[in-house]
């Protein structure tokens, strides 16, 4: 079956593109599976020091194929279901993985990125987008909310207020509006060559500092300032060491 994820490397860059263009990447189960293997295999490539996330065709997401998905109800049941180890079901995981690999994740965001598209590049640690762009956390128009991790990102990103809004609504927002309140980082005539700029540039740091700094971030978004300062210290310490290592090997 193909997952319609395509899977590139070039020097010490990934590039990961949903790839059902005909259907605007619309979300299936196979794509959703494909987005966790995709993962998987950039986590065990040494040298990648970014992942550029993308659509091909005329929009980052469509959203989930609801007729697609739902025409295989035991699928979507088996897909539903969190695996104990760790945490997720398969929609969430297909977003979650990017939060776990230590390098940035930057999404390049075109057309339209909807529903479960929009979760996806939520769970991008960047997102660029073109001025044409449109977002939608659309789940409401079928009676659902946002279930694949869009609740762990959208109200951190946005505030509760904007993310209430936008998810009881389901209004469909432009670029603009969502760099004004912090659902993409910026708007981007290229987002792809924005992104790529940015990846070399985060590719002059050190690659520790720059996945401490994912870690950090990531464990402290929501902590309390006690732990906040814990994980500050956690996360320093062996950063701090590796330098004074460095420093005593001239």
């Amino acid at each position: 079956m193909d997952s319609h994820i395509a899977v590139r490397f070039d020097d010490d860059r990934a590039y990961v593109t949903l790839d059902r263009p005909d259907k605007h990447n619309g979300l299936t189960i196979g794509m959703l599976e494909g987005l966790v293997d995709a993962a998987r295999t950039v986590g065990r490539r040494d040298g990648v020091r970014a992942v550029i996330l993308s659509g091909n065709g005329p929009s980052f997401s469509s959203g989930l194929d609801v007729a697609k998905a739902t025409g295989d109800p035991l699928a979507m049941a088996r897909n539903f279901i969190p695996l104990p180890w760790r945490g997720t079901n398969t929609f969430q995981e297909a977003c979650w993985a990017w939060r776990r690999l230590p390098v940035p994740v930057i999404a390049a965001v075109h057309g339209r990125c909807f529903g479960g598209g929009l979760q996806i590049a939520l769970a991008a640690d960047i997102r660029f987008a073109t001025p044409d762009a449109e977002f939608s956390v659309m789940e409401a128009r079928h009676g659902l909310v946002p279930d694949m991790t869009g609740a762990a990102t959208l109200s951190r990103l946005v505030g509760m207020d904007k993310a209430l809004l936008l998810t009881m609504t389901a209004d469909t927002v432009d670029a603009a509006y969502a760099a004004r309140i912090g659902l993409v980082t910026e708007v981007s005539d290229d987002p792809i060559a924005t992104a790529e700029a940015l990846a070399d540039r985060i590719a002059t740091r050190s690659p520790h500092a720059v996945a401490g700094a994912k870690r950090l971030f990531e464990r402290s978004w929501q902590a309390s300032t006690r732990r906040t300062l814990a994980i500050e210290r956690a996360t320093q310490l062996p950063l701090i060491v590796r330098l004074a290592g460095r420093r005593g090997d001239r």
